[in-house]
């Protein structure tokens, strides 16, 4: 007989969330196991299984609440009445802000596409182009060339975006001279003015 969901389900299901990602991002995808994961949470490996079948549905689980996360973030920042870099900016604080405390969640992210079976990766690449694209035509709004088909320049230029606010977490501090909002600034200044516009 299968084991009935506790009230506290959802939540207890998200903290063992936060433990694995933790374990995860600490020990990488092919060393971590789910007996230690279970370990580390205080619960028993089986109960572990209960929440998550298989270490690559854990992991999955990982990205994927993490991308809601942040799709919801920009979902509620994203205001069309802006002006279009107003928007931009809006948008890549919003990212930012998602990011915060969750390094764990998202260097799972960056770093286990090999975990992934097919399905669960066409999910996660769904979800991802979602909110790709979200950033994407607010930057071609601002420079409608880049989506031109003789250069097709918005992807990569997109991407070069996302990759500034992917890799913050190696070298961001909340206590340094630079606030998210600070640094939101500059990497939208970056992508549409190029350096001199920082300077």
């Amino acid at each position: 007989m299968a084991r009935t969901r506790a009230k506290d389900f959802e939540e207890k299901q998200h903290q063992l969330l936060l433990v694995a990602a933790h374990v995860f991002a600490t020990d990488g995808m092919e060393k971590a196991s789910m007996s230690g994961i279970a370990k580390l949470a205080g619960v028993s490996k089986s109960l572990l299984y209960h929440y998550y079948p298989s270490k690559s549905e854990l992991i999955f689980s990982i990205i994927q609440a993490h991308l809601v996360e942040l799709e919801a973030a920009l979902a509620e920042a994203d205001d069309p009445s802006l002006a279009p870099r107003d928007r931009l900016q809006k948008l890549v604080k919003a990212t930012l802000d998602a990011y915060e405390g969750a390094d764990d969640m998202h260097k799972v992210q960056l770093n286990a596409g090999e975990a992934l079976d097919e399905d669960q990766l066409a999910q996660v690449t769904t979800m991802n182009r979602q909110i790709v694209k979200r950033i994407a035509d607010v930057i071609a709004e601002i420079h409608p060339e880049l989506a031109a088909p003789s250069g097709s320049l918005l992807m990569p230029v997109t991407m070069s975006l996302f990759g500034m606010m992917n890799w913050a977490y190696l070298w961001f501090r909340e206590d340094g001279p630079m606030t998210r909002e600070d640094y939101a600034r500059m990497a939208t200044t970056l992508i549409l003015d190029g350096v001199k516009g920082v300077a």
